[in-house]
């Protein structure tokens, strides 16, 4: 298909068939599996998917991409236009669990994670394409500059680790930036206890919201001041002076728990 590559949907598209190959290994496909891959584009992915799924659900902003999926012939390929940030997933996958396998737009990756952890119920697994980036904010420890949001809220949920360092040539057209394959395996259990999903999300974005400031002062800055915001930072086991990119996935977890009475 002679496609031009359109800016607004940050279409970069994959032609390394060294690095799908390295994708389809992490996703460890089985005959029985359904999968949801998002921007096939010009089908690198969706080529190798199709014989070796029983089910390919695929979402397609571009018309003219999707027009073609359209017209594919094969009869387990399910195509969805539109933007995967605003189409109900639980509506377009009735069947869970879906493996996602995704080559991301990067102007979107972000949030589509977010998307992705509001919808974790429906994935066993995840293969993504992130730029480089944002593929180490997501693996991030504890103490570093990459530790942050991503960091903590996925982790909460998924095993997470890099499968392959992608160079810009293995796109067309080749973006300004070196990307990471990563591989989220969905725990049974999370790994901490999380009473109420967005409360946490809330406290998690509020201690990072100014992070160079000390939890007091960012938690307080983010509409967490109360009077008795240190006692519950110290009872927490926390050092209010201390700044969130220190804290651990426990830490947080009874942070949130202390400070929810406060605003329930």
């Amino acid at each position: 298909m002679n496609h031009r590559p359109k800016k607004r949907f940050g279409q970069n598209f994959l032609q390394d068939r060294h690095v799908v190959d390295g994708i389809l290994n992490a996703a460890g496909l089985e005959s029985h599996d359904r999968v949801l891959e998002i921007g096939p584009g010009l089908g690198a992915l969706t080529d190798r998917l199709l014989p070796e799924v029983a089910r390919l659900h695929v979402i397609e902003i571009d018309r003219d991409l999707g027009a073609s999926l359209q017209a594919r012939p094969e009869t387990n390929l399910s195509v969805h236009l539109g933007d995967a940030l605003a189409l109900d997933w639980d509506a377009i996958l009735p069947e869970p669990p879906y493996k996602l396998i995704a080559n991301l737009p990067y102007n979107i990756s972000s949030q589509i994670v977010f998307k992705i952890l509001d919808h974790r119920h429906l994935f066993s697994r995840l293969v993504l394409m992130f730029q480089q980036e944002v593929g180490e904010r997501l693996c991030a420890s504890p103490g570093g500059r990459d530790y942050g949001i991503l960091s903590v809220l996925s982790q909460v949920w998924f095993d997470i680790r890099r499968v392959l360092r992608v160079p810009p040539g293995a796109f067309y057209p080749p973006p300004k930036v070196h990307s990471a394959v990563l591989c989220f395996e969905a725990l049974a259990q999370p790994r901490i206890v999380v009473e109420d999903d967005r409360f946490f999300r809330r406290v998690v974005k509020a201690a990072f919201a100014q992070r160079r400031k000390t939890l007091r002062n960012s938690l307080t800055g983010s509409g967490f001041g109360f009077d008795g915001l240190e006692e519950a930072l110290l009872g927490a086991g926390i050092d209010p002076g201390r700044r969130a990119e220190t804290l651990n996935l426990e830490e947080f977890g009874r942070l949130a728990q202390l400070i929810k009475p406060h605003f329930s």
